[in-house]
């Protein structure tokens, strides 16, 4: 696979983060990308997709930048299931792509979005944060449906000490798109 580029506007951006890249849409081949990571190994898109989602940094020329990069981990049941965490994944080879050290900051408690209703998936995941913080965050994570766990996960950094929280995620569900079915996590 051949490094991305962005294929479209961007969504708005969840509250609480100061920026966010996204490389497409979550339909056609971003989706069966994504899929394919989440579901059948596809994890040799990693490369190329951390080298689009750093290049998206890059470009983005954040002030200030990011000095740490972390993920928003998965359930341990999908963790277990899967054998890996695929925003984990990116997020250690779009921090190595950004000469960033990536760190666990998050802990997700509870359930899976997968399966909630509308209301319970925009309450997003409960989050807590492993230590304090003293520098800007960059968030990375595979898809942004409804933009509530990208902001659960910038309003907990953001109460540990982090200044700025930032975002970079390989896919986003289209304008339109019907957020309240079941989803593909």
């Amino acid at each position: 696979m051949r490094a991305v580029e962005k294929l479209a506007d961007l969504p708005p951006r969840p509250n609480g983060l100061a920026g966010l890249v996204a490389l497409f849409e979550y339909t056609g081949l971003g989706r069966e990308v994504i899929l394919a990571l989440k579901h059948t190994r596809g994890v040799d898109a990693v490369p190329d997709l951390a080298d689009a989602l750093a290049d998206g940094v890059r470009r983005a020329n954040w002030d200030p930048s990011p000095s740490v990069v972390t993920w928003v981990p998965t359930t341990a049941d999908r963790r277990s299931a899967r054998g890996y965490d695929q925003s984990r994944l990116l997020a250690k080879a779009v921090a190595r792509r950004l000469r960033l050290p990536c760190r666990r900051l998050l802990v997700r408690h509870g359930r899976a979005q997968q399966g909630l209703g509308a209301t319970a998936r925009r309450r997003g995941p409960e989050l807590a944060v492993r230590r304090a913080l003293a520098g800007p965050v960059l968030i990375v994570d595979d898809v942004l449906t409804t933009g509530a766990t990208l902001s659960a996960a910038a309003s907990t950094l953001r109460a540990a000490g982090a200044p700025e929280v930032f975002a970079a995620v390989v896919a986003f569900a289209p304008p339109g798109h019907d957020r309240t079915r079941r989803q593909e996590h």
